[in-house]
């Protein structure tokens, strides 16, 4: 085998440009080759094309996957480090670790233990169902106490439960078919049951019944946690802007002074904004089907032709609480997932801006934090009262939102009548929820913390007197005084306005005396327009 080596640039594209020689210049710089160089193949004639082969390409990948700079670091800590018992400690994800008190309340819901409960929910639940249809002779109305020992293996379902399944399901490698295997061993200790014991899981695919606790885990978790929290943060901008309504302060848009406004106004945005998207939120129906592998109730059919299986379907999955898909595939689309998540994610947006917002507000003094005893906000720095509660809502809002927008997109689409890349993203739902609640909750904590300072709002307004060139010319508009607005732009765009100066410019007007007198009046601190009465509305 020959081996040449490129001795310049130039001849490494010229030997890149000629590829028919038989010999193919490659040179080979990354980070796991130094050297440049190119290969012919023994077999190869001068005519023909070859491969690229980099040498010492595997020597190099494996001497970076066995050493580092670092390696005598790590190596240095104890070997009992590899095998660390999960806490809050030694969580990999904060949601388990730094900020496991935050969402604990969410575990309940969209925990692993959540999803496998509501699977057995749904499997105790349509064994019931089907007890109660006349043509399904084979399971009779089931008695009293049958039903109660169903009921209670639901009410009573524990974490041991929860490790039986999974003991399970390290076996038959599938979580669906151990929920279904661990009910039917429950069964077998109830005379009724053990004789219809069959009729778990029956006609269902695994989908059928992880639709449906998808859809309960969600459900549970948005209305225990997640609406309850974007509730109080809009009740908490509402006391704001009612508070606030009548503190007159600067605006800026493109960062520069403009019209007055008042800070409760300016808080009866946000929290009007946040309201219009938690009632989309609130008002998303959660769906679900049970109609088998592909849909179609197959297998409903064939064995019992003569029930109305749609009409089954219906009513079991509405009794759940559920709103009823009738055209699926062997999936629930999660279309209403989508529609779920991006609302989730609008409201979190507008939050995102609305700490954003706070945190200038914080920046240019017009609110100072209440300090908390034993807080340090800098280890270098023992001065500083940092906006953290907002960055770390800010932060929260960003991730929840990223999970959220991958599930939007990614879990309407499925192959065909189905594939498996929705399993292992469905697996992710309480992210969305957790990174969300903990932001809702770093928001109203900062909220907490907030004082105004009237005196620095008051200093600003008055020194910008051009913010009232708008009135001056509008009223100038009125009166039949030409060019009205060039006047005004010639007066005070791009010059510092003082009161003084504002006021000669209005004596020279030909305004009717009452109509300057008002004007003369005009301070930036009441050029507020309707703000106080926007504010206390909302």
């Amino acid at each position: 085998m020959d081996m040449t080596c490129c001795s310049s640039s130039a001849e490494r594209l010229a030997g890149a440009s000629r590829p028919a020689t038989g010999v193919f210049n490659a040179c080979a710089r990354s980070p796991f080759s130094r050297s440049c160089v190119s290969f012919r193949h023994p077999s190869s004639s001068a005519g023909s094309p070859i491969p690229i082969v980099r040498a010492a390409v595997a020597d190099n990948i494996t001497s970076a996957l066995t050493s580092s700079p670092c390696q005598n670091i790590w190596e240095s800590f104890p070997d009992s480090d590899a095998d660390l018992e999960l806490s809050e400690l030694t969580a990999i994800s904060p949601l388990d670790g730094r900020y496991a008190n935050q969402v604990k309340k969410l575990r309940s819901a969209v925990s692993e233990f959540g999803l496998i409960r509501y699977r057995v929910l749904v499997e105790v639940k349509w064994l019931l169902k089907l007890s109660e249809i006349p043509e399904i002779l084979e399971v009779p109305l089931f008695s009293k106490d049958a039903r109660s020992f169903l009921e209670s293996i639901v009410t009573s379902f524990s974490l041991a439960d929860g490790l039986s399944v999974k003991g399970i399901e390290r076996i038959t490698n599938h979580d669906v078919k151990a929920v279904e295997y661990v009910l039917k061993d429950k069964c077998r200790s109830h005379p009724e049951l053990e004789k219809v014991m069959e009729f778990v899981h029956f006609a269902c695919t695994s989908e059928d019944i992880n639709n449906l606790a998808h859809g309960l885990m969600l459900q549970h978790a948005m209305h225990t946690e997640i609406l309850p929290a974007m509730e109080k943060v809009i009740e908490s901008l509402r006391s704001l802007s009612h508070e606030y309504a009548d503190i007159a302060m600067l605006s800026r848009t493109h960062g520069q002074p403009a019209s007055p406004t008042t800070l409760g106004k300016e808080m009866a945005i946000f929290c009007y904004r946040l309201e219009q998207q938690f009632m989309k939120v609130s008002s998303i129906k959660y769906m679900g089907k049970i109609a088998g592998a592909v849909g179609n109730y197959n297998a409903h059919v064939i064995a019992y032709p003569d029930v109305k299986w749609e009409t089954i379907a219906e009513e079991f999955v509405s009794s759940l609480g559920l709103a009823f898909n009738p055209y699926v595939t062997q999936i629930e689309s999660h279309d209403y997932m989508a529609e779920l998540f991006d609302a989730i994610s609008r409201f979190n947006n507008i939050l995102l801006s609305f700490d954003r917002d706070i945190w200038s507000y914080i920046s240019v003094g017009y609110f100072k934090q209440r300090v908390k005893a034993g807080e340090v906000g800098s280890s270098t720095m023992p001065h500083k009262v940092n906006p953290i509660d907002f960055e770390n809502s800010e932060g929260n809002l960003g991730l929840a939102n990223a999970i959220a927008s991958h599930l939007s997109s990614k879990l309407p689409i499925s192959r065909w009548q189905r594939d498996l890349t929705d399993s292992t993203v469905l697996r992710n739902l309480g992210l969305v929820l957790a990174y969300s609640l903990i932001a809702y909750k770093s928001t109203l904590r900062g909220i907490g913390k907030l004082e105004v300072d009237q005196a620095r709002m008051k200093h600003d307004l008055l020194e910008c007197w051009e913010v009232l060139a708008e009135p001056v010319q509008t009223v100038m508009r009125k009166y039949g005084i030409p060019e009205p607005y060039e006047k005004l732009k010639a007066l005070t765009r791009g010059n510092a306005i003082t009161k003084e100066g504002l006021q000669r410019f209005i004596d020279n007007l030909d305004l009717p005396m009452d109509v300057k007198t008002s004007l003369l009046k005009l301070t930036p601190e009441t050029y507020i327009g309707m703000a106080v009465d926007l504010a206390r509305r909302v």
